[in-house]
């Protein structure tokens, strides 16, 4: 919030951190401060299920979205490990999930990682007109969040959602 940081947020919808959480993340995603897309119910692999289970996958979250934070992420959404294909491309673009978004370079933060090293994947990724994905379900991101925020500065970035650079004004 004291940053002024923008973030777009792909949401697996299971996970009760976006339950718990969802009081405080509400006046941020009101304020189209944080964007919301949908990363399925349970990180499932998209393209290894059914057409419908794959459906169920996106609709779950979608109505999770709907119900918790007033939005339903269209239309992006993140398909987990980026594994689509043109039948996953479809049962989204048929939800709203018209653009599957993928990514440049990742914090490595999906599981635990020292403070060090998420510093040494940002000195890494954190370059011009570049997505990149931090899962921010660990300490160590929020440990070193202020060094984080000074890479972007020093390296003259912004911090922006994905309707701030994709939708035109």
């Amino acid at each position: 919030k004291d940053t002024g940081a923008r973030f777009t947020f792909f949401v697996t919808a299971h996970y009760e951190s976006w339950s718990i959480h969802r009081d405080e993340l509400r006046p941020l995603v009101d304020s189209g401060r944080i964007q919301l897309g949908n990363h399925t119910w349970s990180h499932a692999d998209l393209t290894a299920i059914s057409a419908n289970e794959a459906r169920s996958q996106l609709e779950r979250t979608k109505t999770f979205l709907r119900n918790n934070f007033g939005v339903d992420g269209t239309p992006y959404y993140r398909p987990p490990f980026g594994r689509h294909n043109a039948a996953v491309d479809r049962i989204a673009a048929d939800l709203g999930y018209t653009v599957p978004t993928m990514w440049y370079g990742s914090l490595s933060d999906s599981g635990v990682i020292t403070e060090e090293f998420l510093i040494e994947c940002a000195r890494k990724y954190f370059n011009p007109q570049t997505i990149i994905i931090g899962h921010a379900n660990a300490p160590a991101v929020t440990h070193c969040y202020g060094e984080l925020v000074d890479i972007i500065r020093e390296r003259n970035l912004s911090m922006v959602t994905l309707n701030d650079v994709l939708i035109a004004p």
